[in-house]
């Protein structure tokens, strides 16, 4: 089920929530209706795991960890859109040879890797990536598609469904018992790395400086789990309630790969059709929305705010239901520490999302750090320094050497 709705429509969401409880005592209780700010919506390009990875990017290189986007576009701060003046934002996830300030003789992403040229075609192409049929080498990484391995057509025999990718398209190795999979990287029989969404996003998080978590998940509703266990409507909610986007990997159930045959050169195990998109707060028992598990996604073509899906099974947005998430948790990294005044100063990097309540009308910042401090790593001593707060950086009594550290959400 989709749906679209305006905040115009209800001026005074409270006031009409408490007249609907008055019928209803209990919805009081089970009404929710929260969303993440500042939530980039970048337009298709390359790819939708590739703009859906770009708008994950652009909201945590807003929300405490600026070193994910350092471009010369909006003045290193990733913008919302990826329109007009915007437009260099693509290179966040897919590099180009004379945008964002790369120089014209030095090929990208989509000059290596992109057959038709610009990454607003949409071809689908079956040949051989464009660095291999120039007779050149590949370009060093330099952007998220270049490790998840979008577009790249060199990776075979993925999880025995499908060869790829084809342009436009990526892969995610799902534990397919139903049970999360916490950074997990694979390798084929003969040891060679084989990069997906998930180790893909952590290693270019790691060459942007910083550590995360990432893990992937089937759908609690997808029937290839061989267990009971799969991302659940609550699992979206501790997420978002957490500070943490959700990407959805939707894909018809039971198609694996499509056969090319007409294709020159054909390809018998293409990938399936897939589309990636981007959960940042739900809706939940809201009788003027229309949903009673809904979430709000940004849908990889730049459709604006207020795209509702329902959590289940049904196609979302026309196409295909989830096959599964992949969701990312950036740690926080020590930036600075200086002395001054019998003080130490101290800060660093990390998660800082905002969390706005629709009904209450409230934002609330989600993320906390502890400060810890040890004398010594062998056996480690770190114990809390000052109280835990939602800033990110800290002064605290300087008392001779020290090894000190940040715990997220303590």
């Amino acid at each position: 089920m989709q749906s679209t709705f305006s905040h115009s429509r209800m001026k005074h969401p409270l006031l009409a929530l408490l007249a609907l409880c008055a019928l209803h005592p209990a919805a009081l209780i089970a009404q929710r209706w929260v969303y993440l700010t500042e939530v980039p919506d970048y337009d298709w390009y390359a790819g939708c795991f590739g703009t859906a990875s770009g708008n994950m990017a652009g909201f945590w290189d807003r929300h405490g960890l600026p070193n994910f986007y350092t471009g010369q576009t909006a003045g290193g701060l990733a913008p919302l859109n990826s329109r007009g003046a915007n437009v260099g934002i693509r290179s966040l996830w897919t590099s180009k040879s004379g945008v964002d300030g790369r120089p014209a003789n030095q090929p990208g992403h989509i000059d290596d890797y992109y057959s038709a040229g610009d990454g607003v075609a949409y071809d689908q192409s079956t040949a051989s990536d464009p660095y291999v049929l120039a007779g050149r080498a590949e370009h060093a990484p330099d952007c998220i598609g270049d490790f998840i391995g979008l577009n790249q057509k060199k990776w075979t025999n993925m999880a025995s469904e499908c060869d790829g990718n084809i342009d436009a398209y990526s892969f995610v190795f799902w534990d397919k018992t139903g049970n999360r999979r916490m950074n997990y990287s694979h390798t084929n029989t003969t040891g060679q790395y084989i990069p997906d969404l998930q180790s893909g996003y952590k290693a270019w998080a790691r060459w942007r400086g910083y550590d995360t978590d990432v893990f992937t998940q089937l759908s609690s509703f997808n029937p290839e789990r061989t267990t009971g266990a799969g991302f659940t409507y609550a699992n979206v909610k501790a997420e978002i309630d957490a500070g943490y986007p959700v990407l959805c990997f939707l894909q018809q159930q039971g198609v694996f790969s499509r056969n090319f045959s007409g294709r020159n050169p054909p390809m018998p195990k293409a990938n399936p059709d897939i589309h990636g998109v981007m959960i940042y707060g739900y809706i939940e028992n809201v009788p003027e929305v229309g949903v009673s598990q809904g979430v709000l996604i940004r849908t990889s073509w730049g459709s604006g705010d207020n795209i509702i899906m329902e959590w289940s099974a049904d196609p979302w947005l026309g196409l295909y239901p989830p096959r599964g998430v992949i969701v990312v948790r950036p740690k926080p990294k020590i930036t600075n520490v200086t002395r001054s005044g019998g003080n130490v100063n101290i800060a660093w990097d990390g998660p800082s999302s905002q969390l706005y309540d629709n009904l209450a009308g409230t934002t609330a910042t989600v993320h906390r750090y502890q400060l810890e401090r040890a004398t010594t790593l062998n056996p480690a001593n770190f114990t809390p320094v000052g109280p835990a707060g939602t800033t990110r950086t800290a002064t605290v009594p300087d008392s001779g050497p020290a090894f000190y550290r940040v715990r997220l959400n303590p």
